[in-house]
């Protein structure tokens, strides 16, 4: 295993590209994966990220590290799971919208409860939509997790609206609740940089991953509110590369990770930072 990607960036890219909007072919999406598990990056890439709904695809070789998304009913996850294992690959993760905006997340979280106690190898997360409910939820995810379930929260951080882009305020706000919660907890959607930018075509202002980084670090370090939304609303690399360094050889606390279109977009990023040394020692 290569050891020139730091433990602090380890598992934190999801390969996303079979998720929308990706346009690549099914084949083109297992072959790159295929060369990124070969590569002298290979730890910073999580698993490859199927929807529900591409179940019956052929997901050879087997023993691919698969996470499924749910693009369907809740109820139906178990038979996913199952049929990909039985092709073969190794499932260790699901997500699940628990809600839309504005709806109880309750009844969704119930579901996922039951899946997490039947699949008890899986990792599962609950998309919460951060809206009215989101606290109630939280604390329901912190009790099962406290009777020993292996479920953690998953929040939206972007979308084709600009009230799906939380500010960074309000971003600093859920980091620090699942930090007192004691919960570990991923980002989908509006992270597609290394840094807090405005797209030109958008508009929208995207969190970036360094921020995020930071804000966790800082935030598991006991920060308030205040002090995490100041390093995720950073858009110069200045006060964010320095803190990332010194905590490179460190596991990444709270933030579990993120999911990509294409995980070479982060890797350069982080090499041109020269947070990673591009596979040279």
């Amino acid at each position: 295993m290569s050891t020139l990607v730091p433990p602090l960036f380890a598992g934190l890219v999801d390969d996303a590209s079979l998720l929308p909007p990706g346009i690549v072919g099914f084949r083109e999406v297992l072959e790159a994966h295929a060369k990124h598990r070969d590569s002298w990056y290979e730890p910073l890439v999580g698993a490859l990220l199927v929807p529900s709904s591409l179940v019956d695809l052929d997901l050879s070789p087997r023993g691919l590290a698969v996470g499924v998304v749910n693009d369907a009913a809740i109820s139906a996850l178990p038979a996913v799971v199952a049929k990909l294992r039985a092709a073969g690959a190794v499932v260790g993760q699901v997500e699940a919208a628990v809600a839309r905006r504005g709806e109880d997340p309750q009844p969704g979280l119930a579901a996922l409860r039951e899946l997490a106690a039947d699949q008890t190898d899986l990792d599962v997360y609950a998309e919460i939509p951060l809206s009215w409910g989101l606290l109630a939820g939280l604390d329901t995810v912190a009790g099962l997790r406290a009777d020993g379930l292996r479920i953690a929260p998953k929040f939206r951080v972007g979308g084709l609206a600009a009230e799906l882009f939380p500010t960074p305020v309000e971003l600093a706000a859920v980091i620090c609740a699942c930090r007192d919660r004691d919960l570990p907890f991923k980002l989908a959607a509006g992270i597609r940089h290394a840094l807090r930018h405005t797209d030109p075509e958008t508009g929208f202002t995207h969190h970036g991953f360094l921020n995020v980084l930071v804000g966790s670090a800082v935030a598991a370090e006991g920060g308030e509110v205040a002090e995490v939304a100041e390093a995720l609303g950073a858009t110069h690399p200045v006060p964010l590369v320095e803190p990332v360094r010194s905590r490179r050889d460190q596991p990444r606390p709270l933030w579990v990770g993120f999911g990509a279109g294409n995980v070479l977009e982060p890797l350069t990023e982080l090499i041109r930072l020269g947070l990673i040394n591009g596979g040279y020692e």
